[in-house]
């Protein structure tokens, strides 16, 4: 393993974009083009840094996401529902969650609007929540396209999951996604050797996974799903940052492959 051209001693797999060396956690700057030195990355007027550096940025896609959650949740409530819950009293719930028997009976678009809509104000709540948290961390460390990528590879494969498991039940919620963008965030925090945020995120997803078998009414199949989608993802991200000669191609040629299976996967189990 190379060893950090500023730190002697610090083993890394990263190299600089630009000039290729070798650099550490310390002396990454994340940049839309990939990693860069201090040397290289003083070449551009503003730059912004996430996983590889423990430093949030801008993080456009992950607020327009939370927004369109809200907006949703608010048709929700005009929808109807009780005591805080929509799940058997929304008719957005009814028309547009996620059900095996609807799916096959031509209503495809529920493998996704599904993942917009939430149960009640405790759901939403603490889904946004986590969006907003791992969506500050992640989306500047890897580029909004790509945050992108693992969040919709996630709610689809989260689609798959929830239809395998329990196909006739209603499932809504951004989970799957969310799942797939902590279990992304934990392998290119490891690959990109940020130990200690590695250690923190492996750990909520221990506590997540437990909360999920731990809990009725969760979906098992919905978390799971994209818990692994969003792994195959950031390994996807990391591969093609180290050794890919053509990245980009690479990494929406891998994305729209996951998806695809992920939407052949529910229609074939639906």
């Amino acid at each position: 393993m190379a060893e950090c051209y500023r730190h002697p001693g610090r083993e890394t797999n990263v190299s600089c974009s630009n000039c290729g060396r070798p650099i550490c956690p310390d002396c990454m700057t994340v940049t839309p083009v990939g990693m860069r030195c201090p040397e290289c990355a003083r070449q551009r007027t503003r730059v912004t840094q996430g996983v590889a550096g423990l430093r949030a940025g801008a993080s456009p896609a992950t607020y327009a996401l939370i927004a369109i959650n809200v907006v949703v949740f608010v048709v929700e409530l005009a929808g109807g529902g009780s005591g805080g819950s929509f799940q058997q009293g929304s008719k957005l719930i009814h028309d547009a969650g996620l059900n095996g028997p609807a799916v096959a009976n031509g209503d495809w678009w529920r493998i996704v609007t599904a993942g917009f809509l939430h149960a009640n104000f405790i759901h939403i709540l603490f889904n946004m929540f986590a969006l907003y948290v791992l969506g500050s961390l992640l989306e500047p460390g890897i580029g909004t396209p790509r945050f992108l990528g693992v969040y919709f590879v996630s709610l689809l494969a989260g689609s798959f999951g929830a239809l395998l498991l329990s196909p006739n039940e209603i499932t809504v919620g951004a989970s799957g996604a969310i799942f797939g963008l902590l279990s992304a965030a934990f392998v290119i925090a490891r690959h990109r050797g940020v130990e200690q945020l590695a250690s923190q995120l492996a750990f909520f997803v221990v506590i997540n996974l437990v909360f999920t078998f731990g809990v009725s009414g969760i979906s098992i199949g919905g978390h799971l799903g994209g818990l692994v989608a969003g792994a195959l993802a950031g390994l996807l991200i990391v591969f093609s940052e180290r050794r890919a000669r053509r990245p980009v191609e690479l990494e929406a040629l891998g994305m729209l492959a996951l998806a695809a299976v992920s939407v052949a996967g529910c229609l074939a189990v639906a």
